[in-house]
């Protein structure tokens, strides 16, 4: 019974061979010797006798070189955010001067994919303490003022809070109301990854709950915080960071903070540690789930069993 069972198994290693053999020569998987892991013993034997039978020697695992990494050197437009930080932690990993080409390539995706948002607000409700919407701008990669306009809020004004919003009384005159805003601005941050300092606080101001992946927070990132000499655990204020890595004033006067400024701002701390940042984004992504035919780390003794294998390919390897 054990000597039947063997060779039943052996009869299932030949078809998983010859089935292989079928996919290395359409490109639909890797050589043998470029495979991370080692196949069953048992199926290393029966190679290796076969290879001896036909006069030829077994590859040799250790002298096949590593291929190489083969990245385009520019990104569709439409790339997902996912995409866009592979692409970086690739090119990085690939030499001397990696980072102008992460720069290029970074390039044809900046105008459509990076923005930068601040938001102003104002004191509604009891005692003015409920904050919303008075002013809302947008830049884009460049610092460029996309989106710039003055918000009247749902609920009568209490505080203007002028000293931190810069907001008054005559700015509501040409205000626009705030769902008018809202849509106007969810269109714009619409596939977007989107800068901020503290941005959660302007998300709930707009109402609105952007994808993580493609929220960069320069009030939470470590690079940023260690590259000024300062806590990495603090709260760092946006006029902080501006001073020690900028070294420029912002938010600086009696009249108030300038919501273009500060988005500006924070797109130029952003593009300061840009690479670092993706590339450590890109390490964090979760692992595409692995393909039972393709993927290389997956144990392959388990492909032994006819499921596995597409019906027009064991017709063709039979």
């Amino acid at each position: 019974a054990p000597q039947g069972r063997s060779k039943k198994r052996s009869r299932k290693h030949q078809r998983f061979m010859e089935r292989r053999a079928v996919l290395e020569q359409k490109g639909l998987l890797s050589p043998r010797g470029r495979l991370g892991t080692q196949p069953p013993k048992a199926g290393l034997q029966a190679h290796t006798a076969l290879a001896k039978a036909n006069g030829t020697a077994a590859p040799r695992r250790d002298k096949v070189p590593k291929p190489k990494q083969v990245v385009s050197s520019s990104l569709s437009p439409s790339a997902s955010p996912d995409s866009i930080a592979r692409h970086h932690s690739v090119l990085l990993s690939q030499g001397s001067g990696s980072s102008q080409r992460v720069r290029t390539s970074s390039l044809v995706l900046r105008p459509g994919k990076y923005v930068a948002i601040d938001c102003e607000m104002v004191g509604t409700g009891p005692q003015g303490k409920l904050s919303e919407l008075a002013r809302c701008s947008v830049v884009n990669y460049e610092g460029d003022v996309i989106y710039d306009k003055y918000v009247r809020p749902e609920l009568p004004i209490v505080d203007y809070r002028t000293r931190w919003s810069g907001i008054t009384k005559r700015h509501m005159k040409n205000a626009i109301p705030f769902k008018a805003a809202q849509t106007e601005i969810l269109k714009i941050l619409k596939d977007k990854i989107v800068v901020g300092h503290a941005i959660h606080n302007d998300f709930q101001a707009l109402k609105y709950f952007h994808p993580k992946d493609r929220t960069r927070d320069t009030s939470q990132s470590p690079m940023l915080k260690k590259r000024a000499g300062l806590p990495i655990r603090a709260n760092v204020s946006l006029k902080n960071l501006a001073k020690h890595l900028l070294h420029k004033k912002i938010q600086d006067g009696r009249q108030g903070h300038s919501s273009v400024e500060d988005a500006q701002t924070a797109m130029e701390l952003y593009r300061l540690v840009e690479v670092q940042w993706e590339k450590e984004l890109a390490h964090s992504l979760p692992p595409r789930p692995p393909s039972p035919v393709t993927d290389p780390a997956a144990d392959s003794s388990q492909y032994l069993d006819d499921q596995y294998w597409p019906t027009e390919l064991m017709a063709s390897s039979l």
